[in-house]
């Protein structure tokens, strides 16, 4: 019952209620390691204000620690995962949409570990992308375990998102509004309520821990006049959604860069992550705010405690930083960095609009707290969660209009000028097509022999007909999928096409049956009904 019928049934939410439980507690472990190997290597006290206390360390210890955190994370990507990449967010989104909410297990491991070790020796990234990518691996061990089918899976994937999310940040409506959003990228009812039950569970995990507080403090309430000022915000947006842009711009051509330069000049792929954690410690040494998730920096920011030309700088060296990261193959995540940027490109903003306008301005820390939302909800994808987040991490709800003019602009530009998101563009890079929604990517998920006609079969198609389409170069390899097949269908017009395989030894076609065009459109046709259905129960 709970295998084919689970998002109906009430002990589904029994389920859902632990897996959050586990993912909040697999968050605030992963939290807890990350400080505690901080305070060993760099000798700090208090790990949240570990970029001052970097000033006062010898620069060869800056910048032997990420040399050293590349290495090891060089080494334990090459020898677990396939292709030297740890693991995110996106493949959780890509998990999802095509593999029933199945992950990876040995890559996934590797690629917690790699995080880790990443965000404790200096790396420049955020931790919240790994404790979403570990929580959905707790969630796929227990769909494996229950064999559950792709609509319970996936359900369960949410749940264990949810619980992450509001474990990381203390924000229960933004972490169950992330999973639905950003994950499963559908609002369905079916999944909603078990979806907040984790969703819960992962907040009260965190507020045992470190009891009912924000991860940032205002000084005070903030007010914004809100005829006079809107149009700052709006125009506010726009500047947030390029700076989005262009963040997730730099990060994909520094690792088309790196990659180049790593062919060009033979080095193994090991070294990769440690040549970047030799860049970083370098750039730590000047600017030591780059070093781990930059939560330090982003309250100052948040309460104004940067000057206007310390604010732009820091956010270029941020985005310098975190493209040196995630193109050396280090892990982490993007949420944190982009919190930073935005915190710091909205302080610059608003330190020039209250500058131009000071009689008909508010603080300039409400631009901060807009601008955190904008860049963030542009480079996730995400407006509504992270409108929600904002106001969850500050506990300031009074300044809603102003944060959520801002985002509406940025996500609106930044969407026209990459794939809708910073992880979905990550996948259109690997070809996979989920930014189009699952018309694109649908056909993707049907291989041409589950769907094609064998040559014993009823009505197969002739075989001598086979041979000569073969013989014209018309014909599908049988490791294709219907998203090869179905171009060639409009191109050639055919009712069919012949499905071979190359013989090992000699490369010569063996005919294995034939892909009907109906055939096709019919499992194409019951895929998006069925997913229509998902998403509208």
């Amino acid at each position: 019952m709970l295998r084919h019928r689970g998002p109906g049934q009430i002990q589904f939410w029994f389920i859902a209620l632990a897996i959050g439980i586990a993912s909040g507690f697999a968050a605030l472990v992963f939290r807890l390691a990350i400080e505690w190997l901080q305070t060993t290597l760099y000798g700090t006290e208090d790990p949240n204000t570990l970029a001052s206390f970097a000033e006062t360390l010898p620069w060869y210890w800056i910048l032997t620690i990420p040399m050293l955190g590349g290495a090891a994370v060089g080494l334990i990507v090459h020898f677990f995962t396939p292709d030297g990449r740890v693991r995110s967010v996106a493949d959780v989104i890509e998990g999802a949409a095509l593999n029933d909410g199945r992950l990876e297990k040995k890559a996934g491991i590797a690629s917690a570990l790699s995080s880790w070790i990443t965000l404790s020796t200096g790396g420049s990234s955020g931790r919240e992308g790994p404790v979403v990518h570990i929580a959905a691996m707790i969630a796929s061990w227990v769909s494996n375990l229950l064999r559950v089918d792709g609509i319970t899976g996936r359900d369960l994937l949410g749940c264990a998102v949810a619980a992450a999310v509001s474990a990381s940040f203390n924000a229960p409506i933004a972490g169950a509004l992330f999973a639905l959003e950003v994950v499963l990228r559908h609002f369905a009812l079916h999944a909603f309520a078990p979806i907040v039950v984790a969703s819960a569970a992962g907040t009260v995990i965190n507020r045992l821990a470190f009891g009912d507080v924000t991860e940032f403090r205002l000084p005070g309430t903030t007010t914004v006049e809100f005829y006079l000022e809107l149009p700052a915000f709006l125009i506010l947006g726009l500047v947030c959604g390029l700076v989005a842009v262009v963040t997730m711009r730099a990060i994909f051509a520094a690792d088309d860069l790196g990659t180049g330069l790593q062919r060009r000049l033979g080095l193994p792929h090991f070294l990769r992550p440690a040549v970047a954690g030799i860049m970083l410690g370098a750039l730590a040494i000047f600017y030591p705010h780059i070093i781990g998730v930059g939560y330090e920096t982003t309250s100052l920011a948040l309460t104004g405690n940067l000057l206007m030309h310390e604010a732009i700088v820091f956010a270029i060296i941020k985005v310098v930083a975190l493209s040196i990261t995630m193109a050396g193959r280090m892990g982490g995540g993007v949420f944190s960095p982009s919190l930073m940027i935005g915190a710091l490109t909205g302080l610059a903003f608003g330190l020039i609009a209250t500058g131009i306008f000071p009689n008909q301005s508010g603080a300039s820390t409400l631009y901060a707290l807009a601008g955190m939302g904008a860049v963030t909800a542009a480079v996730l994808g995400a407006p509504i969660s992270t409108t929600l987040i904002v106001f969850e991490l500050t506990g300031d709800w009074q300044t809603g209009l102003a944060v959520m003019v801002s985002v509406s602009l940025s996500t609106a530009l930044a969407a026209r000028l990459v794939d809708r998101s910073f992880f979905l563009t990550q996948l259109e890079r690997r070809n996979v097509h989920l930014a189009a929604g699952p018309q694109a990517y649908l056909l993707a998920m049907f291989s041409v022999t589950g769907v094609m006609r064998k040559p014993t079969d009823l009505h197969a198609a002739d075989e001598e007909s086979c041979h000569t389409m073969i013989a014209q170069e018309l014909f599908v390899s049988a490791a294709s999928t219907l998203e090869t097949a179905m171009p060639l269908f409009e191109k050639s017009g055919v009712a069919f096409l012949p499905v071979i395989k190359r013989d090992a030894e000699t490369d010569a076609p063996i005919l294995q049956g034939a892909l009907f065009h109906v055939d096709a459109l019919k499992a194409y046709n019951r895929a998006l009904a069925a997913t229509a259905a998902e998403e509208h129960s």
